[in-house]
């Protein structure tokens, strides 16, 4: 089934296509945009869906109204959850997870524009995203152990290790407390802090939207999938999916470009 971006209007979040961009905001600014039973489903079912829409190149995962993400909506999931039998406890979490699952499996690359409060199931979003902008000030907190829970949320476990390292994301997991815009810039959680993160965000995805598609698509695919292979697989992994790269016409393109000494005009085909 085809995902047709111009036309999807999701029923939880915002959405926005342009010029092969699309921008999904979080939009429950007067909670500092919580997530809800219905909004981490009708996430998942989107990321999961852009597989089939790829008219869109690159998403821009953003919140309204100076906020990130404040994660799971206490009234709405937290409480719910002290309530809940053991299967039905399973049954989420294994969904919040394969929210993480679906924005890793997306071909398009995800740009997290971050301001303001980003945490738990934000703080999560934020690290499943491919490239994160952050605002100065800015407060990212993994705080699952602060409500009595395990850092082991959602791939926590798993990727931050992979982001900032093995010691600084313990703390940050075994804490709970807020990782600083300052310190998640030299631990390399975020790519860039800018005044104007929105800017920056769309900036970079509108260069990206402009570039060769399909080799995107393939970056992401590998960075992905070389996580848990030897070097050797790696290798062979990268000389296979490099030498399809090579059939494209925007290959060809950008050869033809390069040698009339022009800028090459990127098509995704």
């Amino acid at each position: 089934m085809t995902f047709l971006p111009a036309e999807f209007k999701p029923s939880h979040f915002l959405w926005e296509y342009k010029d092969g961009v699309a921008t999904v905001a979080l939009n429950r600014p007067e909670r500092k945009n919580p997530l809800t039973f219905d909004s981490y489903d009708e996430l998942r079912d989107t990321f999961y869906a852009l597989k089939q829409g790829r008219q869109v190149k690159v998403v821009v995962l953003r919140g309204i109204g100076g906020n990130f993400c404040s994660g799971g909506d206490v009234h709405e999931i937290i409480g719910p959850l002290t309530k809940m039998a053991h299967d039905d406890l399973l049954c989420f979490t294994r969904m919040t997870g394969d929210l993480v699952r679906a924005m890793r499996a997306c071909p398009q690359p995800i740009i997290a524009a971050v301001e303001g409060i980003c945490a738990g199931a934000g703080a999560i979003m934020a690290m499943a995203s491919d490239i994160r902008f952050a605002q100065p000030g800015t407060k990212t907190a993994f705080l699952f152990s602060r409500v009595g829970l395990s850092g082991a949320d959602m791939g926590a476990c798993a990727i931050l290790p992979r982001l900032i390292g093995s010691g600084r994301a313990a703390e940050l997991l075994f804490t709970g407390r807020d990782m600083t815009s300052d310190e998640g810039l030299a631990w390399g959680f975020y790519n860039r802090v800018v005044e104007d993160v929105m800017a920056e965000a769309y900036a970079l995805a509108e260069e990206l939207a402009k570039g060769p598609t399909l080799a995107h698509f393939v970056t992401k695919r590998q960075l992905e999938a070389e996580w848990n292979v030897s070097l050797n697989e790696a290798l062979e992994m990268e000389a296979q999916a490099q030498a399809l790269c090579m059939e494209t016409n925007d290959f060809k393109r950008a050869y033809e470009a390069f040698s009339n000494k022009r800028k090459p005009e990127f098509q995704g085909d």
